[in-house]
């Protein structure tokens, strides 16, 4: 069997040549999409994903605030910048980049982002409307997911999906937005008995756990779609995922790499759904 490499760069561009067209909508009436990103502490990958953000929001005409907080900053002070954020009407998205320092709650802060500027779909209140069906943001990794089976021509209905991994911000919302889809969707985590049994039976495979190789060749069917949400380095350095790329090369009808697969879609989907924020509050004034 040939096996489809599905490129998350890409659809990207693709997704992102759409978005520059709304933006410039947007820009036009005078609503230009705004999104601040906020970092605390000095964490390297966190610095290199927010730069890349802001660097994507460039590329399509986004306006945006990048907020560097030192490691020793409070949760009172955090909240306030949140605050100044929910009140500033250029600014449609918030983003406060995970994980924060260990003094400071994440909950509590996830909690201060206004819902309708919750880039992310991380607010409780996000979080609900979703599990009912009717999301107001998707979360960013879970969204490209979707978006990447979509351009595929791959339809989730009826098919039986396993997501291996129950995070909030990728495993759960995934396995939602494929029960939304019409899959019959199996959550698997760390105290799953028999992984392979759950993975061997799935026509789609979603692993997001951050464990090299977790799911081999082997524990995939013939034919079945696998999507690797894993960032890993392997014993020689290399970036790989969670599961066993060159095995399931032959296989596997589609299967994403790492790097290159889910990775450019996620802050895709974050400039979407800044651009969404934006074309809501332009709808509103407009009435």
């Amino acid at each position: 069997m040939e096996t489809r490499i599905i490129d998350g760069n890409a659809l990207a561009r693709k997704l992102r040549e759409s978005l520059k067209t709304r933006t410039t909508q947007l820009t036009a009436g005078g609503n230009t999409p705004g999104l601040a990103v906020i970092i605390v502490g000095e964490n390297p990958a966190s610095k290199i994903y927010v730069r890349n953000k802001v660097k994507a929001c460039a590329e399509v005409g986004i306006h945006s605030e990048h907020i560097e907080l030192p490691e020793a900053t409070s949760e009172a002070d955090l909240l306030a910048h949140i605050a100044r954020l929910n009140a500033d009407p250029r600014i449609h998205g918030i983003l406060v980049q995970l994980p924060l320092p260990k003094h400071i709650s994440t909950d509590a802060v996830l909690n201060a982002i206004d819902p309708k500027k919750d880039a992310d779909g991380f607010h409780p209140m996000n979080v609900g409307l979703l599990a009912t069906g009717n999301p107001r943001f998707a979360p960013c990794t879970p969204a490209g997911v979707m978006a990447m089976l979509e351009d595929e021509g791959i339809n989730p209905w009826g098919m039986n999906a396993v997501v291996v991994g129950a995070s909030n911000i990728v495993g759960k919302p995934a396995a939602l937005l494929l029960l939304q889809k019409g899959a019959t969707v199996t959550i698997c985590n760390s105290k799953t008995r028999d992984l392979a049994s759950h993975t061997r039976a799935a026509d789609i495979v979603v692993v997001a756990t951050g464990k090299v190789n977790l799911v081999t060749a082997d524990m995939v069917k013939e034919g079945a779609v696998v999507i690797d949400v894993g960032m890993n380095r392997n014993a020689e350095g290399k970036l790989c995922g969670d599961a066993d790329y060159q095995g399931m090369l032959g296989k596997v009808s589609h299967i994403t790499p790492v790097p290159g697969g889910v990775g450019p879609m996620t802050i895709t989907m974050l400039l979407a759904n800044t651009v969404l924020s934006a074309e809501r509050v332009a709808k509103t004034q407009s009435r």
